[in-house]
């Protein structure tokens, strides 16, 4: 269960950020983002790199039940 809370936790922030993302396109015409902290970097790495095993172990489960 709190490896479905992560996951879904993951997932959740990246769509938020993918329309901060598009919001950011639409009205400026471009994206441009830089981290100076290097904690916040490696925390958003983490959480970028527990999203994709998350996943592919969905993906993996939704494959085997088909």
């Amino acid at each position: 269960m709190l490896f479905n809370s992560l996951g879904f936790s993951c997932i959740g922030g990246s769509i938020f950020l993918q329309i901060l993302v598009f919001y950011d396109i639409v009205d400026h015409g471009y994206f441009m983002a830089i981290e100076n902290n290097p904690v916040i970097l490696y925390f958003e790495i983490l959480m970028t790199s527990i999203a994709v095993v998350y996943f592919v172990y969905i993906y993996q489960r939704f494959i085997r039940s088909t």
